[in-house]
């Protein structure tokens, strides 16, 4: 949907669409569904023997994992909507098609979805009597660094101007948002290495696109909006994320090797080739720092995320065999 195409006497629901399509398109829900479907059959995998299942209710946890991320991106529009205001007054919010009570609503809404879900899961796949179980435990651990995030820790004009310590803090959400997965696809599931290497992954991953994406060629940057290519200087940045996606697929190799079993070499020859990529768009962006080339990081990053993720989920079933089940 083209923004310009909406005014403020467009229906509610499409200007909602417009600033969804502008700040949350709906193409980046692959992503989330399949760090929810990696999370859920990790701890499967680390919970029972033999094939690991999936299940049509997984389609609800897919779902329940992009409302999450959706609640993250309304905070993120409250936090900064100041600032956007002065850099981005085209945006549909800012201009006012949209307001930020609107946000709050759809925000409400998608935190009472995950609280439902979360409980729900507890009462029926659970002995735990208690009101709250493990998912909706690891929920509240979720959102409440969240709001954290939302209140910069109580140290915003600190904290910004640190930006690599600024997003490594609110990068640590994902391995809460791991577990929460995690739980949501069995609750009661174990603390396993491949757990713990998954909340590696998915933290290395976005710290990885964080700073690809804060990274500009020279014709990007502004006095008002912080990078990191102004504070390591835009090949330094790329340095740097260089070696966060070396610990990504080393990470992601990782996992691999513990649940592949035997066939595993498949799967290692794809993480080579996201390496190779991924290095032959950043050495390019270092060689000439564009905006063309920024984005083209910031499509490698993400595909090497995607694909990594899709490797340790063929990996284990190649290993273990899959069922499908209602339930």
């Amino acid at each position: 949907m083209n923004p310009n195409s909406v005014t403020i006497e467009s229906p509610l629901a499409t200007r909602i669409k417009a600033w969804m399509d502008e700040r949350f398109p709906f193409v980046n829900a692959l992503l989330f569904f399949i760090l929810y479907l990696t999370a859920a059959v990790i701890a499967r995998y680390s919970s029972t023997e033999g094939a690991v299942s999936l299940a049509l209710i997984d389609i609800v946890g897919c779902l329940i994992t992009w409302s999450f991320f959706l609640v993250v991106r309304i905070f993120d529009e409250h936090k900064d909507y100041e600032l956007d205001v002065l850099n981005h007054p085209q945006r549909v919010l800012q201009s006012g098609l949209i307001t930020l009570n609107h946000l709050k609503g759809l925000a409400l809404a998608a935190i009472a979805l995950q609280i439902t879900y979360s409980l729900i899961l507890d009462s029926v796949q659970t002995t735990n009597a208690s009101a709250v179980g493990p998912t909706m435990f690891a929920w509240l651990m979720v959102f409440g660094w969240t709001c954290l995030m939302g209140k910069e820790f109580f140290c915003g004009e600190w904290l910004e101007k640190r930006l690599t310590l600024y997003a490594f803090s609110h990068m640590i959400v994902m391995f809460f948002i791991v577990w929460w997965l995690v739980q949501m696809g069995r609750p009661s599931a174990p603390l396993s290495n491949e757990v713990i290497a998954l909340g590696f992954l998915a933290f290395i991953s976005g710290f990885a696109f964080e700073i690809t994406r804060k990274t500009r060629g020279p014709e990007e940057e502004r006095d008002t909006v912080d990078s990191y290519s102004k504070i390591f200087g835009a090949k330094g940045a790329a340095i740097l994320v260089i070696s966060l996606v070396l610990g990504m697929i080393a990470t992601q190799c990782f996992i691999i090797l513990q649940v592949g079993g035997a066939g595993y070499w498949p799967a290692l020859v794809v993480l080579a080739i996201v390496l190779l990529l991924c290095l032959k768009s950043l050495l390019s962006f270092i060689a000439e720092p564009t905006e063309k080339g920024r984005e083209k990081n910031e499509m490698a990053v993400a595909l090497g995320t995607l694909l990594g993720y899709l490797v340790v989920l063929v990996s284990v079933f190649v290993n273990r065999g899959i069922t499908l089940t209602l339930m």
